[in-house]
């Protein structure tokens, strides 16, 4: 059973910049793919981005290329989400989740999922 713990998210003037970060225990942190996912108020859960276990691989929404980064530490067991340019509707509540070996992009492909980290961006 992993469990999973975000932090870092905050309120945010537009422009500006955040790192998430979202610690990992009770599993084999480097056998996970970590994503992350984001729900905005009235809205559904959508996809963010993503990394492979190794950090070979990373895949984004169209809507924040250029602008996130993802990356992980196995060494500490963490995934980190770097936002920058940060844009009003970035607002929402920020989800970690794993899942064993191949990255996904799906909110159905993961089956570890943190309690959620609030982002607000204000104009």
């Amino acid at each position: 059973q992993v469990q999973l713990v975000e932090s870092g998210g905050e309120l945010v003037q537009v422009g500006g910049s955040l790192r998430l970060s979202c610690v990992a225990s009770g599993g084999t942190f480097s056998r996970y793919a970590m994503g992350w996912f984001r729900q905005a108020p009235g809205k559904e859960r959508e996809f963010v981005a993503a990394i492979s276990p190794s950090g070979e691989n990373t895949y984004y929404a169209d809507s924040v290329k250029g602008r996130f980064t993802i990356s992980r530490d196995n060494g500490r067991n963490t995934v980190y989400l770097r936002m920058n340019s940060l844009k009003v509707e970035d607002t929402a509540v920020y989800y970690c989740a794993a899942r064993t070996f191949i990255a996904a992009t799906t909110e159905q492909a993961f089956r570890y999922w943190g309690q959620g980290t609030q982002v607000t961006v204000s104009s």
